[in-house]
């Protein structure tokens, strides 16, 4: 008899969780029966010099992020966007540790890291929490990191996890493992509680009822909330016209003037870049065709890497209007089967170590919320995924020339953070199209 499997990604500012179903209900959230051993150090990729292969991973996960994006955006017409691909990258690198051999190499291609083992995935995985989760701060004394990253698997008691994922879990994605019963309430309430603990409250009432033949929830929590380096003043915020691609609409302008502000420009497009207080930041591009879905549909890790490395300093000024926006998409599973994921292949169920019971095991749809918030003082995000599975078991260059900017017509985001191995690591992008 066919069991179905739940395979959720909540991620909640960011927060990502999948779930694995197939049988009941939580007793308690201690360990479940696979041995207990602490987790191995992450990686310092400071302290152990450079990793090719981590590079290759790092920069994989931007091209994914950006292929991802332009699959996504090409249907959202006139609306905003925003979506969190690493959100969905980072669980389904986790997830390369239980695809079988038939289907690793194919699912590999699609993570952008063709040619490199799952080993050297996991390790990569762990030099990025490090920088992550660290910041490139901490060295130097008191330092409030605003990312923070958590993983965990609910497992039904029922059920035996696989003792080297387990371990694997733990080392690299810092994953801890928990023992619950899906067929009590409880079991909602331990995971909305640990999805709103590691969230700070901003993700709540998000699992509403497991199916009857649920056996495991696979979860990723990231936060995320930073002020601007150099904070916008309020009192100089104008309400103007924005133009956006359906009618004129109005917007509230914070402005910004001075020396000092990273910018590029080219024949296509206007760029600058917004740090925040504690590293990386928050690229804005204006595009001067006034479409920005395209704009982003064309952008590459390489064009992206490219404007940052020739934008320079300037005197300019730029006028960026306040924006709150969320975004569903239904349809991830779609984009994921575009970019060659082949998890969501039935036939296929490529999914088969998680547990050790004979099960097959694949996934059959994809769903992400999404929302940001940017006014004067800095930036909040977060991100809902949800999988659904199912088994049959620095330095800067001179300043140049002053610049304008006035954002008031559809524009891009992407909102990254340093690391090591991949540089601008990208978190979120998305379009604006009416603030």
């Amino acid at each position: 008899m066919r069991k179905n499997i739940i395979i959720y990604i909540l991620a909640g500012a960011f927060m990502t969780m999948y779930m694995i179903g197939c049988g009941t209900l939580v007793e308690s959230d201690e360990p479940i029966s696979v041995a207990h051993v602490d987790a191995a150090p992450l990686i310092n990729p400071r302290a152990e010099g450079e990793d090719l292969s981590a590079q290759t991973v790092a920069n994989g996960a931007n091209d994914f992020a950006f292929r991802l994006s332009a699959t996504l955006v090409q249907d959202i017409e006139d609306e905003n966007f925003v979506v969190s691909p690493y959100s969905v990258w980072l669980p389904l690198a986790a997830l390369s540790n239980v695809t079988d051999d038939a289907n690793q190499q194919e699912f590999l291609t699609a993570l952008g890291a063709s040619g490199i083992s799952v080993e050297d995935i996991n390790q990569a995985a762990s030099r990025m929490l490090f920088d992550l989760t660290n910041g490139r701060g901490h060295e130097f004394g008191d330092y409030h990191n605003p990312l923070r990253i958590a993983n965990a698997i609910f497992v039904n008691h029922q059920r035996t996890l696989r003792e080297d994922f387990a371990q694997n879990f733990m080392d690299s994605y810092r994953g801890s493992v928990l023992n619950v019963d899906f067929q009590s309430p409880e079991a909602v309430d331990a995971v909305n509680t640990w999805a709103s603990d590691h969230t700070e409250g901003l993700i709540t009432d998000l699992v509403q009822r497991f199916d009857p033949n649920t056996v495991s929830v696979i979860a990723n929590a990231i936060y995320f909330s930073d002020s601007w380096f150099w904070e916008f003043n309020s009192a100089r915020t104008v309400e103007d016209i924005f133009y956006a691609p359906s009618e004129e609409t109005t917007a509230y302008f914070m402005v910004r003037t001075g020396q000092d502000q990273l910018y590029f420009e080219d024949e296509s497009l206007q760029a600058t870049r917004l740090g925040f207080h504690t590293g990386g930041g928050m690229y804005i591009l204006l595009p001067r065709s006034g479409d920005a879905v395209d704009l982003l549909a064309s952008m590459t890790s390489e064009s992206f890497e490219y404007i940052q490395n020739n934008a320079s300093l300037h005197e300019g000024r730029l006028l960026l209007p306040r924006f709150s926006i969320e975004s569903t998409i239904h349809g991830l599973d779609e984009a994921l089967v575009a970019l060659g994921v082949p998890l969501f292949d039935e036939a296929a169920a490529p999914l088969t170590g998680l547990l050790y019971e004979d099960t097959n095991v694949w996934l059959s749809n994809a769903i992400q919320k999404a929302m940001i918030e940017i006014d004067e003082e800095g930036v909040t995000a977060a991100a809902v995924t949800v999988m659904y599975a199912e088994d049959d078991a620095d330095g800067m260059p001179e300043p140049q020339e002053q610049f304008e900017m006035i954002c008031n017509s559809p524009f891009v985001f992407v909102l990254y953070r340093r690391t090591y191995d991949g540089g601008s690591q990208i978190l979120f992008t998305g379009v604006v199209n009416q603030p």
